[in-house]
This record gives C-alpha cells, sequence and structure tokens, in this order.
C-alpha cells in the first residue's frame, strides 16, 4: 500500500520539482527585471487576485468536493452514468465559471479597491492594477477547468500530467518578462498577458490525456431522460462545493487580509512577503502539494470500500513523512534565509534592503512550514469522507486568529508581522483538525511516535548546528559574486542532507520502514 503512495507521491513531487525550478527561474527574471519596486506589486496585486477566485473555484474547494463523488461514480456505478454525471457536472460548472469570469473583468476596479486599498493615495498605481486585473481575470475560468481536469486524471492514478501542468504558466510568464516586457511601456500588462495564455495553454496540454482516458466528456447544461444518476452526482458535487468555498476562500482570505495590510506599509513590502513566500512554496509544492494530491484520491477509494483501519493508517503514514521531510526543511530555511535570497534574487534591479526584508518574513513563514504542510494532508481525511462543512469551522478559526496577530503584529513587525499571523494560523489550523480526527477515530496513532519525533528533531539540530557553522557571516553573501553564492549555497544544502541523513542512520531510522509502512521505531 505504503510503496505505491509513495512512489505515486515521488512521481508527482518530480513533477511538482521541476514546476518549481521553472518558477524559480520565473522568480528570478521577476525580480531582476521588476525588483521590490512598483511594477512588482502591481503585477503580484493582479495575480494574486485570480488566484484568490482560482484557488475557490477550482484547485480548493472543487477539487475537495468533485475526488470523492467522482471516486465513487467510477467504483459504485455503471460507464453511462458516470459519463453523464461529468457532462452535467461540466456544462454547470462552465456556466458558473464564465459568470464569474466576466464579472470579475467588469468589477476588477471594485476589487482591486478592496483588495489592494492602500492603492487608492496612488492613482497611477492603483489604474495600472486595475488593468492589469481585467487582462489576468479570466485565467480563472480556463484554470479551473485544469484543475477538474487534473482531479480526473489523479483518481485514474495519472499524477504526472496534472503535477506538470503548472510548468507551462512558468515558461509563458518567462517568455512574457523576457520578450514582451521590453516591447511595451508597462511591465505588469506583458506579464498578465502572459498569465491568460497560460491558462489556455495549461487546458488544451490535458486534453489528449483526458482522451486517453475516455474523459474528453461534451458538457451539457439541460437535464435529459436518464439523467437521474447524472444530475444527483452533479447536485452532490455543488452541496459538497458551497461549505468547502468557505474553507478555502478562509485560507486564501488569510493571503488577501495580509496584502491589503501590507499595501498600507512601505512600497516593497508585497514582493518582500511574495519573494519569501515563493520560497516556502518549494517545500510545500514539492512535497506538501504532491502528498495532499496522491492522499485524497487514495482515502476515497478506502472511504467508498469502508476500510477504517487502512484509513488511518495512510493517514498516519502521511503524517509521519511530513515530520521527516518538513521539520529539517524548517531549520535550513531559517539558518539559510538570507544566502537563500541573497542568491536567488539580490541582481538587477533587488536591493539590499530587498534581501534583508525578503529573509525576514522567509524566517517568519518558515516556522509553520510543517503545520502548513499537515492542514494539506488532514484536510484530505475530512475531505475524503465528503464532510467538507468540518475543516470550514477550522478555516474561520484560523482566519479570525491570522486577522488578530496581523493587527497585533503589524505595528511593531510591519510585513514580518504579518508572516508570522500566518505562521500562527497555520499551526492553530493543524492542531485543531488533528484533534478532531483523533476525537472521531479516524486517525489512531500507529506506534513509535514519540521516538521517531525526538529522532527528526535531534536530527534537524545536528543539520541545523552544521548549516550555521559553516554558512559563515549573511551579509559577506552580498559581497561574492552570484555564481560563487550558488556554488556555496548548494554545497549548503548537500552538507545538511548528509548530516541530517546520516544522523538518523545512526539514531536507527531506516526510511524502508517508512516506505513500507512499518513501525518507525526500528
Amino acid at each position: 500500500m505504503s510503496s505505491k503512495l509513495i512512489k505515486s507521491v515521488s512521481v508527482v513531487g518530480s513533477m511538482t520539482l521541476v514546476s518549481r525550478i521553472t518558477g524559480l527561474i520565473r522568480d528570478v527574471i521577476f525580480a531582476n527585471i521588476l525588483g521590490d519596486k512598483a511594477a512588482a506589486d502591481i503585477f503580484f496585486v493582479a495575480l494574486r487576485i485570480p488566484n484568490f477566485f482560482r484557488r475557490i473555484s477550482g484547485e480548493g474547494a472543487f477539487s475537495a468536493a468533485f475526488v470523492p463523488v467522482f471516486t465513487d461514480y467510477r467504483l459504485n456505478n455503471t460507464e453511462s452514468d458516470t459519463n453523464r454525471f461529468l457532462q452535467i457536472l461540466i456544462g454547470r460548472f462552465g456556466l458558473i465559471l464564465l459568470v464569474v469570469s466576466v464579472l470579475g473583468v467588469v468589477f476588477a476596479q471594485g476589487l482591486v479597491s478592496v483588495l489592494a486599498a492602500g492603492f487608492a493615495n496612488q492613482p497611477e498605481k492603483f489604474d495600472l492594477a486595475v488593468q492589469a486585473t481585467r487582462i489576468t481575470f479570466p485565467y480563472v475560468f480556463f484554470i479551473s477547468f485544469v484543475a477538474m481536469a487534473g482531479g480526473m486524471l489523479n483518481t485514474c492514478g495519472r499524477f504526472a500530467v496534472p503535477a506538470a501542468t503548472p510548468v507551462l504558466l512558468n515558461i509563458c510568464l518567462i517568455f512574457a518578462a523576457l520578450i514582451l516586457v521590453p516591447m511595451v511601456s508597462d511591465a505588469p500588462i506583458a506579464l498578465s498577458f502572459g498569465v491568460l495564455v497560460a491558462g489556455l495553454i495549461q487546458l488544451l496540454f490535458q486534453l489528449p490525456f483526458l482522451k486517453k482516458e475516455k474523459l474528453t466528456i461534451k458538457p451539457r447544461i439541460i437535464k435529459r431522460a436518464g439523467d437521474e444518476v447524472g444530475v444527483a452526482g452533479a447536485k452532490r458535487v455543488f452541496r459538497l462545493t458551497v461549505p468547502a468555498i468557505f474553507g478555502v476562500s478562509v485560507a486564501q482570505l488569510n493571503m488577501i487580509v495580509n496584502m491589503v495590510l501590507a499595501s498600507y506599509l512601505v512600497t516593497g513590502s508585497i514582493s518582500w512577503l511574495y519573494y519569501s513566500d515563493r520560497l516556502m512554496e518549494f517545500p510545500v509544492g514539492v512535497f506538501g502539494i504532491a502528498l495532499s494530491t496522491v492522499l485524497l484520491p487514495d482515502l476515497a477509494r478506502k472511504y467508498a470500500r469502508r476500510a477504517t483501519i487502512d484509513f488511518s493508517k495512510t493517514l498516519d503514514w502521511g503524517l509521519r513523512w511530513i515530520c521527516l521531510v518538513c521539520v529539517p526543511a524548517t531549520v535550513g530555511l531559517i539558518v539559510l534565509a538570507k544566502p537563500m535570497v541573497s542568491t536567488i534574487y539580490y541582481h538587477g534591479d533587488f536591493t539590499v534592503n530587498g534581501v534583508n526584508m525578503t529573509a525576514a518574513s522567509l524566517i517568519a513563514y518558515a516556522i509553520g512550514l510543517t503545520a502548513i504542510v499537515m492542514v494539506k494532508a488532514l484536510a484530505p481525511g475530512f475531505y475524503a469522507r465528503e464532510n467538507t462543512k468540518t475543516p470550514v469551522r477550522i478555516a474561520m478559526i484560523a482566519m479570525a486568529i491570522n486577522i488578530v496577530f496581523c493587527l497585533l503584529l503589524i505595528t511593531s513587525l510591519k510585513h514580518v508581522g504579518l508572516a508570522l499571523a500566518t505562521t500562527i494560523s497555520a499551526v492553530c489550523n493543524a492542531v485543531m483538525l488533528y484533534v478532531l480526527l483523533r476525537r472521531e477515530k479516524v486517525l489512531m496513532a500507529e506506534p513509535g511516535w514519540p521516538v521517531f519525533l525526538l529522532k527528526v528533531l535531534l536530527g534537524s539540530s545536528f543539520m541545523g548546528a552544521a548549516l550555521w557553522w559553516f554558512m559563515g557571516d549573511g551579509s559577506a553573501w552580498l559581497e561574492i559574486s552570484i555564481w560563487s553564492r550558488a556554488l556555496k549555497l548548494s554545497m549548503l544544502l548537500l552538507l545538511g542532507g548528509a548530516v541530517y541523513f546520516g544522523a538518523l542512520f545512526l539514531m536507527g531510522i531506516k526510511l524502508r520502514n517508512l516506505w513500507l509502512a512499518k513501525d518507525t521505531n526500528q
């Protein structure tokens, strides 16, 4: 069981790693062309707004509701009923997305007024953000269907294609940055067109793979004779989607709250938070999203077959891997924050102050890395059982915590306080999800946790000490060439990995035991 899962996670993680590497190249180009000035703030606002709605309608809420129902149909219904279910669902979902996209373009000015309120006192900045948002907003339509197609392929066990699809967005944005930006007067406008084109290309890329799985379904809106089972399934998805929308939107609202508050801070604050968040997305994306992507369809199958013990063991297995990977990643991000930021971003228009500010918010974000990834693994424990309401209630509490700490910390810590508030909120979210899963006896801890956790913490501490010792003065990194920085950072990462896994080996943790889901206290 776990061997198959870890292979699937490896496939998704590998593809996601390629995506993150191309995303890193994209961000390096952004930092070089846009720096941490007004143009960067404008584009990141224009990108964040459709991303907010994309995650509500596509990757987040809809996927959480769709995958368990689609899995149930494939296992327990005829192919004809499954196809009718997909026809009705795709047709009605598409109509909703079309309306949302049109409304987003029409009311872009109001969206920017609310979500980047600090721009209101800077008319030129505000107007350009509105123009860019009108171009990027239709991206919601395309990328939501991309997410749905990815959910179908993941359920069929084809994880590589959906995981590789985001690479196309990065390629389009790199092309826009290098080719279109020099040709136009406003860089945010050129990059916004890159986002829009990327949405269409990503959708077209997945169609041949859907065809191989016989899932290129012609959409319908109107009910026909014999559609009763299919319509019931579509209604079931939308019924589950409504509470999930609140849950996902709450999580996204945390980021929106940060962006709104950051727009009142000095120019560059939005960019510093964006650049540090992108570095956080490396471990979150490569491992966290890969794990949650694989867990949801697997847990949905186990729930459909009423395999309760296997359901619990799969969740426990996922949590152990999170600790094994994310605890040392947290330590590495904290210790190497300044070397990483200076190596990746410090060139072109990016300033020394930008390095210091980005590194500071990266440390604040990194403290919550393990909790953020745990939320992505624990939430499928509810979604797979078609329970989308409980994560919503927990997410709403977490959002309230985020807002309170944003307001408490922004005065003294500025943008770093906003990042730290996100971390505190994520920790509370993860703890509440875990406690409820244990209380409902959906998750029952397997033997060996205390000793396993102690060994992971010790190994991470040894790694952190080695990195700190050999890193040297963080400020000195700004005085050497970019290639020297890259070489030195690579050596440190290799050293950190060797120390960590060497320490685990000496303490008796065998990765093969986790691979085969045996007692990790060996």
